[in-house]
């Protein structure tokens, strides 16, 4: 596998970050795009008139990651030309969050193959549940092969996600890159750095990705009593202080321990809580808070759970990091510093990636794919 990265520079044109020519011949284009670019139609067209034979799946985000540059208010692309495997998309919509199994099953069933080897994903990022995606892409491929990828962004604003399959980008879709082949290689790591604070409070009162109480009391009062001025800043300043949820057993299915959940939105109508995840009720909860220090070494902890063992050579190979925004907003500038840390373990690997609203990778202690929050989560992509 060969790969080239590209940056979108100011006047609307794609520069690659070495003196190679393009590689017409490329298969697979996946593309990160600030959201003021909103569909990005020229931005996409030039993408697709340089790689006429690829498959182009593109997001908006809360920052573009390019090398050891994280950036705003550009695009990055890397093209993938494989030499003796195979690739196809799939999509799917959401108009809802109680559509995201049935569109993950669809996405799952399409791409469905004996020889299939992994799956990227890239979602809207707003009106979906990010479980039920999963647990539908899950029933539609089976639970061991392994998928990976992220929910778009808006940066801090939450206002539209917007995902583009061979087009422009649109709001409510979703894309996947289905790998197929024995010389296909995928590894992946994921890791956070967030501490809990203050006592474990039970959700009372929950339904899907959405949570109503805490202890019997309105959960998005409890919010702003932690947060206090920062509350007129909800949804973005509650990224700060992700919900932990603390299973009581964590023996009892793959998804049945102990997850971190991203607000998404709010509702000072029913004073409730939108997450990226499910918020299950009747589980024990805790609000987080981060850690310049912890965070940094979270994401070369991720990093370090994808290599060992990794056979391609790395300059061949590709990793692709999906970070949370939170992360982003927290770490401000030292962003840099946590891709700085992946950076150290890939020896020399071309990165590519974006800030998301969620992170989907396989758990570490199950090995199957789930959805994440403030996590630092790494593909790594290659051929044998």
């Amino acid at each position: 596998m060969k790969s080239q990265q590209l940056k979108l520079t100011e006047d609307g044109t794609w520069v690659a970050a070495n003196a190679a020519a393009p590689d017409d011949t490329a298969q697979v284009v996946f593309a990160f795009i600030d959201p003021s670019l909103g569909e990005a139609t020229d931005a996409i067209a030039g993408l697709t008139s340089t790689f006429p034979k690829a498959d182009i799946l593109a997001c908006s985000t809360g920052g573009e990651i390019a090398g050891a540059d994280v950036f705003d208010g550009a695009g990055a692309a890397t093209a993938l030309t494989f030499e003796k495997s195979s690739t196809r998309l799939a999509t799917a919509t959401v108009g809802i969050s109680d559509d995201s199994y049935r569109a993950g099953e669809s996405l799952g069933r399409s791409l469905a193959d004996e020889s299939l080897a992994g799956v990227f994903v890239l979602s809207e990022g707003l009106n979906v549940n990010g479980s039920q995606l999963v647990r539908g892409l899950r029933e539609g491929i089976g639970k061991d092969v392994p998928i990976t990828g992220g929910l778009a962004g808006d940066g801090a604003d939450f206002d539209v996600t917007r995902v583009g399959a061979n087009g422009p980008l649109e709001a409510g879709q979703i894309g996947a890159i289905g790998f197929y082949g024995s010389s296909v290689r995928i590894a992946h790591g994921n890791a956070g750095g967030w501490e809990e604070f203050g006592p474990q409070r039970r959700i009372t009162r929950a339904c899907g990705n959405v949570l109503y109480e805490l202890d019997g009391k309105p959960a998005l009062d409890l919010y702003k009593k932690y947060l206090g001025d920062a509350a007129s800043d909800l949804p973005s300043s509650g990224l700060l202080f992700p919900l932990k949820i603390c299973r009581d057993d964590a023996a009892a299915g793959p998804d049945d321990h102990d997850a971190v959940r991203t607000i998404l939105s709010v509702s000072e109508d029913d004073s409730s809580l939108t997450f990226a995840g499910d918020i299950p009720e009747g589980e024990a909860a805790q609000l987080m808070m981060g850690n310049f220090e912890h965070l940094i070494t979270g994401a070369g902890d991720a990093a370090a759970q994808a290599v060992p063992g990794w056979e391609c050579d790395s300059k061949d190979s590709i990793g692709i990091l999906v970070s949370c925004i939170g992360r982003k907003l927290l770490l401000g500038q030292r962003t840099a510093e946590e891709v700085e840390a992946v950076a150290e373990h890939l020896d020399g690997m071309p990165t590519i990636g974006f800030y998301s609203y969620g992170e989907l990778s396989p758990h570490s202690a199950t090995g199957i794919c789930e959805l994440h929050n403030q996590t630092m989560t790494i593909t790594l992509l290659g051929e044998a």
